[in-house]
């Protein structure tokens, strides 16, 4: 059995057990979070739209962290112009306990 869930603006498929890092979220660590935007429940048979209107996944949060550093270089050839920046972009791990369909 499998839900597909939208968080931060990004989507994720994902089964009970499963340790998933998604954008951050203000819960801390030990506490239990609900998603309510389920798109799609399968349990052998897709379910989707109206059949999943009241679907809901429930995780327990793991960690509250800082992802790998990206590097965004900016250059503009004969100009002299460059800008060197980095990010880090927050995230928080939560294992998926169950899904209520």
């Amino acid at each position: 059995m499998y839900a597909i869930i939208a968080t931060g603006g990004k989507q994720y498929k994902v089964s009970e057990g499963d340790v998933i890092k998604v954008e951050k979220l203000e819960v801390e660590a030990g506490n239990t979070v609900t998603f309510d935007q389920v798109i799609a429940v399968s349990d052998g048979a897709l379910k989707v739209g109206g059949d999943v209107a009241n679907a809901s996944v429930t995780a327990t949060v793991m960690e509250q962290g800082k992802g790998k550093k990206v590097i965004v270089y900016k250059y503009k050839r004969k100009t002299g112009y460059h800008k060197k920046n980095g990010h880090r972009q927050l995230y928080t791990q939560v294992k998926i306990d169950k899904i209520n369909a």
